[in-house]
């Protein structure tokens, strides 16, 4: 009978492959912590417009009257100011939120260089952004919500938001020997397809000054002619569709996934916007179909960020004829 060779018990490789809590905290590659804090970045960053516009549509934009404290003797609300003292306090509190989620998303990149990502950058925006977006939110406060600083400081969302959708798409894709997937045509409609979100986004916050929703019974509109606005407003929001449709036919044209797959969605979400604005025109401006708009407007941006980024690709994801060729086949030629 053949003897069995004894069994050596050979090293434990527990020790070197589980990372430890630094490196799970602080990886050196895309984790899937990394990638939560990404998405989590750019969740929390939309949701916050959804809670400031609870702020405004309940008429509690003053339940603190003062910034930033929320009363001359108190920094939390006290019971003497009702449900919109609590409203505007609990909406202040998620700031903190924010910064949490800040500081663990930029810990989470800080040695991610050699991933050739280049996260530190909009992280280290989004983080910056917050603060520079409380002081906004206090001198709103401070001025008695004045509707342009009220704009302003949803403009300023709107610009975290977009630098959280950049910073999700570098977690996914490599910066390095990027190149362009696209004609010039292209690039030139999705170019424009950016302006007239921006146009849409600005004309509507001036639409927004001018209404009833001032977030308190006692705030100042704009003093504008609302109707009027009410229709400027749709004028770039239909050229906006028009292009978006555009940017989607011709990235099915020339083949190029990535591109008409976020085009695809920005139609999709831009579609979903301009439904409920007219629905809202048409109701009465009801407050619910309003907080809606707000936040859809959030995704219009994002999704206008990422169509803007599939522009340019890694090589190692090309696929489109329009690609430009790699370097030395471009030397030999």
């Amino acid at each position: 009978m053949r003897r069995k060779a004894p069994v050596t018990a050979g090293p434990s490789t527990t020790e070197t492959t589980t990372p430890s809590l630094r490196d799970r905290l602080l990886p050196t590659t895309i984790t899937r912590w990394t990638r939560g804090l990404g998405w989590a970045t750019l969740v929390s960053q939309i949701a916050i417009v959804g809670t400031g516009g609870a702020v405004r549509l309940t008429g509690s934009g003053l339940g603190c009257p003062t910034w930033p404290r929320c009363t001359a003797d108190s920094y939390v609300a006290v019971p003497e100011m009702g449900v919109h003292g609590i409203i505007e306090f609990g909406n202040r509190m998620l700031t903190f939120v924010l910064v949490l989620v800040a500081v663990l998303t930029f810990l989470s990149v800080i040695r991610t260089r050699a991933t050739g990502r280049g996260l530190v950058l909009p992280a280290f925006l989004v983080g910056l952004y917050i603060p520079i977006q409380a002081v906004i939110g206090g001198i709103t406060v401070l001025t008695g919500l004045n509707p342009y600083i009220v704009g302003l400081h949803y403009l300023a969302s709107i610009v975290i938001v977009s630098f959280a959708a950049w910073y999700v798409w570098r977690i996914y894709f490599d910066r390095r020997d990027r190149r362009s997937v696209s004609p010039r045509w292209l690039s030139v409609t999705v170019g424009a397809a950016a302006v007239a979100t921006a146009v849409t986004l600005c004309v509507g916050v001036l639409t927004t000054g001018s209404g009833p929703h001032a977030g308190d019974s006692g705030a100042s509109r704009n003093g504008l002619d609302a109707e009027l606005l009410q229709h400027l407003h749709s004028y770039p929001a239909y050229a906006l569709l028009a292009l978006t449709i555009a940017v989607v036919a011709g990235a099915r044209y020339i083949r190029s996934p990535l591109v008409l797959r976020w085009s695809s969605a920005l139609l999709g979400v831009l579609i979903v916007q301009i439904v409920v604005g007219i629905a809202q025109a048409r109701l009465g401006l009801p407050e619910i179909l309003v907080g809606i708009h707000m936040v859809v407007a959030c995704c219009v941006a994002a999704a206008m960020t990422a169509t803007c980024l599939a522009l340019r690709q890694p090589a190692t994801v090309l696929a489109s004829p329009y690609s430009a060729p790699p370097v030395e086949v471009a030397e030999k030629a």
